[in-house]
């Protein structure tokens, strides 16, 4: 069952590439559109990135600012969505922006009496070894048991995490892999498709109240061939060079030990972590039963491709924007 009403959105991290995308999808199937920005972020930028929404500056963490500008008496909101995210994903960021401030958003928004709720989450989160994914996942379980209406919404990797490499390509450097770059897969997925799914779960009924993974078009893609397809768009034979993951290990070791002494040291240890993570790890949906990443029982949505991505990066028409977990 699929309802087209147009509806009036709280939209949570529209300054980022998958919010304005979003944002764009929600104006352009006519819903009214409501902001919530950092207090720093510029008026001028995003009234031009975001045109037609209407704007608010503040914290979404302070529960009386919420009552007080966005949920105050006779305001009305047919559902929350949430791009909103920690920047750095180490424990204090992901607790504080991933957990607390997702839940006074949704405290706020049961007490407005707010139907829906749609969360983009990620889908690392099946196997949460990291600060920010269990954080993400303490919030997932929020919002479950809320009594809202609600999508969580777990992409793959992001073209813009998978792009770190292009000008070092370009430069004739070989693309750098870890091991022999099968080691993990994913279906990766632009913004404006993921956006499109997202705004898509307003309407469509057989999203509600389920935990969505979502990739992109196509088959599954490794680093490899991710590199492939970069040099055969530069017309250039392939070169790799591979890292072990040794590396990576040493690099965790070290620092862990080092912020033992040096507290300051435990966010670059976190950090590293986060990298040897996805160094590891297909961004699949994880079959617990086989104990393997299944490519096949990941769902695809959208048009756009990876490659058509690197295309438009290596003839100019698209700038890079690297996220904010990129490996390389």
């Amino acid at each position: 069952m699929t309802d087209t009403t147009c509806r009036r959105v709280l939209l949570l991290g529209a300054t980022g590439s998958i919010g304005r995308a979003t944002a764009a999808a929600l104006r352009a199937r006519g819903h009214a559109l409501v902001c919530v920005l950092r207090p720093r972020a510029d008026p001028h930028d995003l009234a031009r990135t975001l045109p037609g929404a209407t704007l608010r500056w503040g914290d979404v963490a302070d529960a009386g600012w919420l009552a007080q500008h966005v949920f105050a008496p006779g305001e009305r909101f047919d559902a929350v969505i949430s791009c909103m995210a920690s920047r750095s994903g180490v424990p204090a960021d992901a607790w504080a922006v991933d957990h607390r401030a997702h839940r006074q958003v949704l405290q706020a928004a049961q007490r407005a009496g707010v139907p829906q709720f749609v969360l983009l989450s990620a889908i690392c989160v099946q196997k949460p070894r990291l600060a920010f994914q269990q954080a993400k996942l303490a919030f997932e379980q929020a919002l479950t048991a809320s009594g809202l209406r609600y999508s969580i919404v777990r992409p793959t990797a992001f073209f813009k995490s998978l792009s770190g490499q292009v000008e070092r390509v370009r430069r004739g450097q070989p693309y750098l892999v870890f091991g022999d770059g099968r080691l993990t897969a994913c279906k990766p997925i632009s913004d404006a498709d993921l956006a499109d799914y997202l705004v898509g779960c307003l309407h469509d009924a057989s999203r509600w109240n389920r935990v969505l993974p979502i990739g992109g078009p196509g088959a599954a893609i490794t680093p490899r061939e991710q590199g492939e397809a970069l040099f055969a768009l530069l017309g250039r034979p392939p070169r790799f060079r591979s890292l072990p993951l040794g590396m990576m290990d040493g690099i965790v070791g070290g620092l862990s030990m080092a912020a033992r002494l040096w507290p300051k040291l435990a966010a670059k240890a976190e950090l590293a972590r986060i990298g040897r993570y996805y160094a590891c790890e297909s961004m699949l949906v994880w079959d617990a039963q086989g104990a393997r990443y299944d490519a096949d029982a990941t769902p695809s949505t959208g048009r756009d491709t990876l490659q058509a991505h690197y295309a438009a990066l290596v003839r100019g028409e698209r700038v890079h924007e690297r996220g904010a977990h990129a490996v390389f």
